[in-house]
This record gives structure tokens, sequence and C-alpha cells, in this order.
């Protein structure tokens, strides 16, 4: 089984925000493959599905972006799932809006929500998928800016943004992260 776990703030105070382009890219994936049946569940929402043949758990961490990790090593421990069927869906402040960046591994960088799940998983090794939101204007506050919407222009080159990382992570799961690099990065 795979975990694709796309991470944001829960409420509708906060959707469509930058910082929920992870949310936003499981949403995509569920309507894409009909997995709609989304469930409270180890501090998250989570959906079992099949996705080309592959069975996969859709997850939403319902503990605030900064606590992300609770959810996702209740159920890494839960299902048992190694680290490399894990792939994270979340923001970047640094990459241009709408360009995705996919990692095999790596740190946590600037990204709260990363940080934590790094802490509560101890390794670096399952891949990861950035999605772009640009930096923040030299005088507007970090959090204000990731939790602000995007422009329409900018929302077009998310939307396009997410759709391909959806691809990104069914290429993962189906194929390896190093074809989800060649075809996605940049």
């Amino acid at each position: 089984m795979f975990v694709l776990a796309g991470l944001g703030n829960m409420g509708p105070k906060y959707e469509r925000t930058r910082h929920n382009v992870g949310f936003d890219t499981i949403d995509f994936l569920a309507a894409k493959y009909r997995i709609n049946s989304f469930k409270l569940k180890h501090k998250a929402l989570i959906a079992e599905g099949i996705i080309q043949g592959h069975k996969t758990l859709l997850v939403k961490p319902q503990t605030y972006m900064n606590n992300s990790g609770e959810a996702i090593r209740e159920i890494m421990d839960y299902y048992k799932i190694p680290p490399g069927n894990l792939v994270v869906i979340y923001d970047d402040v640094d990459i241009d809006v709408g360009r995705l960046r996919i990692r095999a591994k790596g740190s946590a960088g600037t990204h709260n929500g990363m940080r934590s799940i790094l802490s509560h998983i101890k390794t670096e090794n399952f891949p990861r998928i950035r999605i772009g939101i640009g930096k923040a204007p030299d005088n507007m506050d970090m959090a204000d800016y990731v939790l602000s919407r995007f422009s329409e222009e900018e929302r077009k080159l998310i939307n396009d943004a997410i759709e391909k990382a959806s691809l990104a992570a069914v290429t993962i799961v189906c194929a390896s992260v190093e074809i989800a690099m060649s075809r996605y990065n940049g």
C-alpha cells in the first residue's frame, strides 16, 4: 500500500490558500480516481482506494500543518507502511508559483509541516512533491503570505501544478520516483 499525504490546514478559512495546495492535490486525486469515502481516523481524513491497480491511501492530516507528523506517524504505524511508500505533497515558498520539485528524500528545509513529519518518522528517506507558491513580498509576514489566496493569474498556474503533482504522485506509485522526477521536475 502507498500513502499519498497532502499537507494543509482544515476548515473553510484555509481552503484554496497557498498553504493548502497539498490538500488540493489530494482532492484532485480523489475526484479523478473516485475515492470519495474519507473518514476521520488517525488524526487525519483518510480514504482507501485503487489507483491504477495499486492499493492507495489518500491522507489529509487534521492536526494543522505544524503537527502533520503526528497523523503521518500513526498511519504509518497502523498500516505498517515503509517510508519509501509514503509520498508527501506540500507547498514551497522557495519555488516559483506553479513549478514542481520532486525528490526521493531530503531535509524539511523551512517547512514546519515537513519538520514535524521528519521528527515523528525519524527518516528523510521518502518521496516528496513540492509545489511552488512563490516568495512572500518583502512587506508581508510569512504566515500571512502562506495563508493568503492566489491571484487569478497565479490560480491558473497552481491548478496546472496540482494536476501535474497528482500525475507525479501516480507515477511514483506505478513506476518510480526517478521517473516522476524526470517527467515533472521543473
